[in-house]
Formats: structure tokens, sequence, C-alpha cells
């Protein structure tokens, strides 16, 4: 049996194959065409997915696509028809949008290079928050749990909360259009001049430099309502009135502005883009809105574990990956196990689409555990190395050394240049699915130097001052640095470090003493778990420093990608397999 999930014609565009129970696929289109957050149809990924499950076209024998039209399709109709007349170019934008979704096998046959006629499979619309839950709960390692999904919208829903069990989802309750948690995130990210898709995370980073001195202000914007739901104050929005502009094609989607001119009045100017300050009133504000956030999100949650009893919880939608309110949630509610798929966002809503047709549809058994997030393209050594040949033809700097190592002299040579502070690319086996690098296309440098941070802003990364980089620790060690030890393997937990380590390693503690965590296990990632191991054998800390392997553009997918993003950086070091490009110090 096999099955192909499908994100298309939305932001984060992707592809999942399940091969007779098994996720033996998961791609971003944006890795492959080099377009941040494509909101196309992913034919790259697509083709890859089924590359790697060595299939033909003809072999898929159901695809499920993580968008139905049909749902809630009356209370759109509704809505559309009780609104004013600028909402007619936006319906009309929106129809199209629709169509192509319902066109999706032909855009499939075009991107596998087939006639339609050619596909056996069987098609189906799958909700888009039953996406969202069941890629959460279905590659869990939960046989019953709480499943919440909470974002800004899709098909017409920004909340779904239910029960999973085995391979049944119960719908408990949705928050529908116009309400959303996520909304209210995004128009205080666009408030403080964040305009981009998808710079959510921004507000998050900058948001423990700020007070919560515009608390009382914000929750008057979002407030909760009984039965554990929430209500958005409309006046402070323009999405359910005027309608907002959004493009959705090939490259990064872009989304008008939600919020209305009441935000001003009760907020002040917005923060120009272009304005060099984030500090101030604009932290102050960043930190209210999360602090404010976290509110209706744990009010949410406590009340969905009340009702269910249950105390393992399954997270997904785009809002769980605020991964500073989900470590908080052991501390907040009763639930006392968490699973975050680690493409939380629309990108895994492939992964629900598949097994949601896997169990839900076809009442197959559970077989699959996502434990890792290493379902991407990988290379073999000759493949690396006739990368690097390429690009030794093209000309580099001859001081640059190539060694190809063993492992073992590979982990210890890498750890120390890690530990003599240089920065080091690090690119192994499969690429990871979901918006972080797991240390497979990381940037790995030293946590115990304090000007690290800002050698990879001004070296390689060019970003914010104020956004922190995360730490990788050993799994087996994590409680002897942080104040929780709950595994974390796909960085989407927060965890406190504890006051005695926090001078050790002042490049990963963020200005609130906290570290977005990654747990890595020798088992799920054993290369990356021997280079830390070695770094803790050199140096007594068991963790480095890890950023994503990019510089202003998607992670680097291929071999070659990573050597053009190491020659054109100051990066030191770059371990391709067990190859080691290598600048004098």
């Amino acid at each position: 049996m096999n099955i192909l999930g499908i994100n298309a014609f939305h932001g984060d565009a992707s592809v999942a194959l399940i091969k007779d129970g098994q996720l033996v696929s998961a791609l971003e289109e944006e890795r492959l065409n080099r377009r941040k957050h494509c909101a196309g149809f992913p034919s790259l990924s697509a083709k890859a997915a089924l590359a790697q499950g060595q299939l033909g076209p003809g072999d898929v024998d159901h695809v499920a696509v993580s968008r139905d039209p049909k749902a809630n399709l009356h209370k759109k109709i509704l809505f559309a028809v009780q609104k004013r007349p600028s909402f007619t170019k936006l319906v009309k934008d929106r129809l199209a949008n629709v169509a192509k979704v319902r066109a999706i096998d032909a855009a499939l046959a075009s991107a596998l290079g087939v006639d339609a006629r050619q596909l056996k499979a069987k098609f189906h619309a799958v909700e888009h928050h039953k996406a969202h839950v069941a890629s959460a709960f279905f590659v869990s390692p939960f046989e019953e749990a709480a499943c919440l999904s909470i974002d800004g919208f899709g098909d017409f829903t920004s909340t779904m909360r239910g029960i999973g069990r085995d391979r049944k989802l119960e719908v408990l309750d949705r928050v529908e259009f116009p309400h959303s948690a996520g909304l209210f995130y995004t128009a205080v990210t666009q408030f403080l001049g964040f305009h981009r898709y998808g710079e959510e995370w921004k507000m998050m980073g900058l948001a423990p430099y700020g007070k919560p001195l515009y608390v009382d202000k914000l929750r008057q914007v979002i407030r909760p309502v009984d039965g554990g739901h929430f209500e958005l104050a409309l006046d402070y929005f323009r999405h359910h009135t005027d309608g907002v502009e959004m493009t959705w094609d090939d490259g990064a989607p872009h989304i008008g502005l939600v919020f209305s001119p009441k935000l001003i009045d009760l907020l002040g100017p917005a923060r120009d883009p272009d304005d060099p300050e984030f500090f101030g009133k604009w932290a102050d504000i960043a930190h209210s809105a999360q602090v404010v956030y976290e509110e209706i999100f744990f009010h949410v949650l406590r009340d969905l574990q009340q009702r269910t009893g249950l105390e393992k919880l399954a997270l997904a939608g785009g809002c769980a990956l605020n991964s500073v309110a989900n470590g908080k949630i052991f501390e907040n509610t009763r639930f006392r196990d968490v699973y975050v798929q680690p493409a939380a966002g629309d990108d895994g809503t492939a992964i629900g689409a598949a097994f949601y047709v896997e169990h839900a549809v076809l009442d197959r058994p559970r077989r699959f555990v996502m434990s890792d997030a290493y379902t991407g393209v990988g290379f073999d050594d000759r493949e690396i190395q006739a990368a690097i040949e390429m690009a030794r033809g093209n000309g580099w700097d001859p001081k640059i050394t190539l060694r190809r190592l063993d492992d073992s002299d590979l982990y210890r040579e890498v750890a120390a240049d890690v530990a003599a502070g240089r920065v080091v690319g690090w690119f192994q086996d499969r690429m990871e699915f979901g918006p972080r690098a797991l240390g497979n296309r990381s940037i790995v440098a030293d946590p115990r130097r304090a000007d690290m941070k800002d050698i990879l802003n001004r070296r390689i990364k060019h970003r914010e001052t104020y956004r922190p980089f995360a730490p990788s620790v050993l799994e087996e060690r994590t409680a002897e640095i942080f104040e929780r030890s709950e595994p974390s393997p796909f960085m989407l937990l927060v965890f406190k470090v504890r006051e005695e380590q926090r001078a050790r390693i002042p490049a990963v503690t963020h200005v609130d003493n906290t570290g977005r965590v990654q747990t890595v296990n020798a088992k799920t990632n054993p290369r990356y778990h021997a280079l830390i191991s070695e770094f803790a054998r050199q140096t007594g800390v068991p963790l480095v420093l890890n950023t994503s392997f990019n510089e202003h553009e998607p992670i680097v997918a291929t071999p070659a990608e990573a050597i053009a993003c190491y020659l054109k950086t100051q990066m030191d070091v770059l371990a391709l397999g067990n190859w080691v490009l290598s600048r004098p110090s």
C-alpha cells in the first residue's frame, strides 16, 4: 500500500510518502526549488519522494491532500454572502485557489511527467485541521491522547480539539473563522514591522527582552470564553470585514495586514519595518503578546485535559511551533507527556493527510512512530566527492585543505575545531523535515564562547542580534544542564538553563536564561551524538551550539549547496560526510 500525502497551493508546500505503513519520505518543496515557504505545487518533492520509495507514478494507490474545499462549505458561503462588496475579488482569488486544489490530479501528473490517466491512485481531500491532528497523533507513540491543532486558519477553522484512539480520531470541538489565536499572534507580529510570511518566530525571540507593560491592553484584543474557547475583539482586525489580500503562488506567500487602525489607537503607531530599533516599547509589546497568547493557549489546554481526563497530548498547527509556550505545558497543565511533530506547521499536513487515509479511512493498523525528522534527501560518499570535485574545478581558494577522515578521526578533529572556536558546517546523511536544522544540515559552534553569537551573525547568519541560537544536548545529560529533562528531539521545547550552568554556555543561553533545546539520541542520530560526545570528552560540556546551515536562503539540501554556502561565507570548516574542507585559522 503506497500513499502520497500532499500540501499544495498553500504555504510550505510539501510531500510525504507512506510505503507499507512506514514513512519513507517527507520533503518541503522550498529545500529543492530554493524558494522559501514555496506555496505552489510540490513538483520536485513529489518526484524525489517517489524516487526515495523506488516507486513509479502508477505504483501510488492513494493520494491525500490536506485541504477539503467542501469542509464547512455552508458556513463559508453564508459568511461570504453577508459581507460587503469589497470581498468580491478576494472570494474570486480564493475560488481560483480552490480550483487548483480540486485539480490536484492534473498537477501531480504534470509534475511526474505522465498523463493523468496513468495515475491509478484514489484521491482524498482531508480537512486541514484533521490533517494537522493526524500529523501529530498517528505518528506519536501514544495509543490514546488528547489532540490539539491550533494555527491561523485552514478550511474555515483555526482550532480543533479531539481525542485520538488507536487508528481513529474523534473531533470534540472547533474554533471557527473569524476567531484565531494564530491570527492574534500574526497581527502583533505585523504591528512590530515583521511583514514577511512566517516571521512570528522573530517576535517570540524578541519577547524576552521586554516587560509585560501591554498585557492589559492586549487582553482587550483576544479573550478566553467558557468551554476552553476564545474570541477575538473583531474591531481590531480586518480579515472579517475588508478581507486580507493573500497571494499563493510558487514563491513565498504574502498576507496583507490583518490588523485594523483600532490596534494603532490602542498601542500607538506601528513600528516601521526599516527602523533599526527593536528594543524598548517594541520588546515590551512582543513580551506582552507572548504572555497573552500563553494565557489563551493554556486556557484551551486545561479545558481539554479536564474534559478528556488524559495526560498525553498530541499537538500540531503553526502555533505548535511556539516552543516557549510548549516548554511550559508541563508546569501549567496536567499533561505529562507531549508529542509535537517536527513539521508542526502546514508542511506537516502532508504527513497528516497520508496517515489519516492510512488509518482513519482505510483502517490499517498503526506501525510507525516518527522518532526522528531525517526523512529528506541523502547523498553517499561518491556523490559528495563528485560535488567537491565540481566545485574545485570551478576554482576555490587554494588555502582551503581537503581531507577524507575515518569516523573516529572525523569526530575527534571536528570536535577539536569547535572547541577551538572555529565555525563548522555539519552536513550528514538525510535532510531534516520541518523548519529546524537538527544535526544533519547544521552549523555547529562552541556554546562556551560569549562572543560566538556575534561571530556567527557577523560572518555567516547576518540576522537580528536579539535572536537566540539553540543548544543540541546529549539526551542522557539533559537534566545536568536544564531544569527539565523531557526529550525534545525536534527543538520544539524551551527549558530554563540551570543557574549553575548559565555562565558555562552563554552562547546558547537566551536573555531570559532559557534555551530552545534539541535532545540528541544515539539511536536516531548516531553521528551527531558521536560528535557532541567527543566535544563533551574534550571540554566537559555535553552540548554544542546548533543553527541552520544557510545564509538568507532555505536550509541547504545538497552537497553542492553546502559547498557554495561555505565558500561565500566565513565558515571555517565544512564536514560533508567524512570529507572535511578547512580554511587556515
